[in-house]
């Protein structure tokens, strides 16, 4: 037997003027980054999204990645209450320098969206061996490491 929660009404009401506010655009999805060794790994939380739905793109270092979560609805069906909603999702990242773009990879597993972003091989950080004229030994230099992604 179902009870009556005047709180649960008010808060949805609260919800629904919230988002006609904000005008029901793309949400922002939430999302983990991080770097491990060679290579930056993203994780976005899209909870009852289709995979086929999900789209990544780069445009220069400009990495866009959008998703629709759909809910269907069979015939016949009666509402009792439906507190989910659809939603169009969007979020994008500025690559900074140093980033194969080309080998940029994603996978879709139990909610989350994981992306993984290379470093190129050219920015990875390298030695470099310097020789000195009066032949004690040879000088090893570092180069500088990628600079990071900006969010």
């Amino acid at each position: 037997m179902a009870t009556y929660d005047p709180f649960r009404d008010l808060d949805r009401l609260a919800s629904t003027l919230l988002d006609a506010r904000r005008g029901g655009g793309p949400r922002r999805m939430p999302m983990d980054l991080y770097r491990d060794g060679d290579h930056y790994v993203l994780a976005a939380d899209l909870p009852g999204v289709d995979p086929g739905s999900v789209d990544i793109d780069v445009d220069g270092q400009l990495l866009t990645i959008r998703a629709e979560r759909t809910l269907g609805s069979g015939e016949g069906v009666k509402w009792i209450t439906r507190e989910r909603e659809t939603a169009s999702f969007v979020r994008q990242l500025n690559l900074g320098q140093g980033i194969d773009t080309e080998r940029i990879s994603a996978a879709y597993r139990n909610g989350v969206l994981s992306v993984t972003i290379p470093v190129s091989e050219k920015a990875k950080p390298r030695r470099i061996a310097v020789s000195t004229d009066d032949g004690e030994g040879v000088i090893e230099a570092h180069d500088s490491t990628p600079q990071p992604i900006e969010q």
